[in-house]
């Protein structure tokens, strides 16, 4: 059976910019859709962000949000571009964006007056606060999300010193990238199911506080609350990679059964007979001098000679690797994660191929991440032609 993307077909006209909204769209796009990414003449800002990039305008980061997307450049304070963009949703099943309202309504493209060019367009806003509480309209980037989630208050609890810091990584940008494509995804299935379309948003505070909140809620779940907020697992300060003879490892004893194997390994099976470790309720409320105990015999050998220890006695485990050397990973090298292509103006360039795996499609596409307005002369074709077949 010949395999074929699962959104083939569908159109997805892109209005979006640096994390969020990028990452969304790709995962549309890596499915198939004909992603249509709609950039002012300066382009997508996220472009020039980060080092080293080897020509302006395409960033490391850039590169590995914008895959499988055609680009135009429209400047919608024009009328003749605006006549472009309007002509381009009319071929549209999906318009996301996330420019604030009042500014898009001022540039024609605001929901109600999309609706008037098609009224059966869904519509995705990705914004920073839902615009039915008081932060509405206020500007959101990650690290604002952290810090208003209480995420950026973690690592304080885990070292005990209380400081503020944010997590080395843009992940609200990207836990909201992943709701945006849901949503815009069960819009496109509910428009399929009753023919009607919608007006979607997308809150970053939202989607993120949900996210860290799962675990971390912890005893304000309940009413009146049970106990303090977050998963005392998690900001255990001593639940930390374990040093070895020579770097770092990862092991995770999630059972009682399993503690008893990791002491076995670590030579020292006796450790568990001690007053206040005998019991599995006992172990949980000390697992502290667990993971001390841990971190005292882990440095005896090598990472290597304990990931063969501990994968023979099937307790998980994993090398703590720099990020330096994830290219060589074993796995992904066998899985074809990465993918060196040849981008036509960045030369050699490593692709990540999209983590999910379908039976009965393809998400094999390879369109490299477009120059600013790289396929603006060929949509303009294609939206000419379109209006030659419809006179």
């Amino acid at each position: 059976m010949t395999q074929s993307g699962i959104l083939e077909g569908v159109r997805v006209v892109d209005m979006t910019s640096v994390v969020f909204g990028p990452y969304a769209t790709q995962i549309l796009a890596d499915l198939g859709a004909d992603v249509i990414k709609v950039e002012a003449p300066g382009g997508d800002q996220f472009r020039y962000s980060g080092k080293p990039a080897k020509s302006r305008g395409m960033s490391p980061g850039f590169m590995a949000l914008n895959r499988n997307k055609r680009s135009i450049k429209l400047d919608l304070k024009l009328d003749e571009d605006r006549v472009i963009m309007a002509d381009l949703l009319k071929t549209a099943d999906i318009f996301i964006h996330n420019v604030r309202l009042g500014a898009i309504e001022k540039l024609g493209f605001g929901p109600d007056q999309v609706q008037a060019v098609k009224d059966d367009l869904i519509y995705i806003h990705c914004v920073g606060f839902g615009s039915d509480g008081p932060y509405d309209g206020l500007q959101a980037y990650d690290d604002v999300i952290q810090a208003a989630s209480g995420t950026a208050t973690l690592a304080g609890r885990v070292d005990g010193k209380g400081e503020a810091r944010y997590l080395p990584s843009l992940i609200a940008d990207k836990v909201a990238g992943l709701h945006g494509a849901q949503a815009a995804l069960a819009a496109y299935i509910h428009k399929l199911r009753t023919g009607e379309s919608q007006f979607v948003e997308v809150p970053m505070f939202e989607a993120f506080t949900q996210f860290m909140l799962a675990e971390h809620l912890g005893g304000l779940t309940f009413d009146p609350p049970n106990a303090e907020v977050c998963y005392a697992r998690q900001i255990d300060p001593d639940r930390q990679p374990f040093p070895t003879a020579n770097g770092y490892i990862s092991i995770v004893p999630y059972t009682p059964d399993s503690w008893r194997t990791v002491f076995d390994v670590l030579g020292d099976p006796g450790f568990l007979e001690q007053p206040g470790l005998q019991t599995v309720k006992e172990q949980f409320f000390n697992q502290h001098r667990l993971y001390q105990r841990l971190a005292e015999l882990t440095p005896n050998r090598t990472t290597a000679d304990w990931t063969e220890r501990f994968r023979a006695a099937r307790i998980p485990c994993m090398p703590v690797r720099d990020m330096a050397e994830i290219l060589e990973d074993p796995h992904l090298k066998t899985t074809g994660f990465f993918t060196r292509r040849e981008h036509p103006s960045e030369g050699g360039w490593y692709d990540m191929k999209s983590p999910v795996r379908y039976s009965a499609s393809t998400t094999s596409r390879h369109i490299p991440p477009p120059r600013i307005g790289e396929h603006s002369d060929q949509i303009r074709a294609e939206l000419g032609a379109s209006k030659e077949q419809k006179s």
